[in-house]
């Protein structure tokens, strides 16, 4: 039997990435962010400015944008630049294939 691998994802880097808590405390932020960023009252149709992870995760703006850089090249969040802001958000379709996979 042949198993069926889906090009559009790495695994192995999706597996190194998801091993730490941060990282997926910061997918679950970014899949509930208008609860998760309450507090910032705005809307995050669009994606969670970085600047807001960091202010919530309590951590250096180096190890936050490490971290965040982790998902990136896993394919788990997408930045979006807008002007001054780089906006984060999940990758609904690599998440989902992940899962299948």
């Amino acid at each position: 039997m042949t198993i069926q691998t889906n090009p559009a994802i790495d695994a192995d880097t999706i597996h190194k990435a998801l091993a730490n808590p941060f990282r997926r405390e910061v997918l679950a932020w970014l899949k509930t962010s208008n609860a998760a960023f309450a507090k910032e009252r705005a809307s995050f149709r669009d994606g969670v400015p970085a600047s807001a992870v960091h202010a919530r995760s309590g951590l250096s703006q180096s190890t936050v944008s490490a971290h965040v850089a982790t998902l990136i090249d896993a394919g788990l969040v997408v930045p979006t630049r807008v002007g001054q802001w780089t906006l984060l958000s999940r990758n609904e379709e690599v998440i989902r294939a992940f899962a299948r996979h």
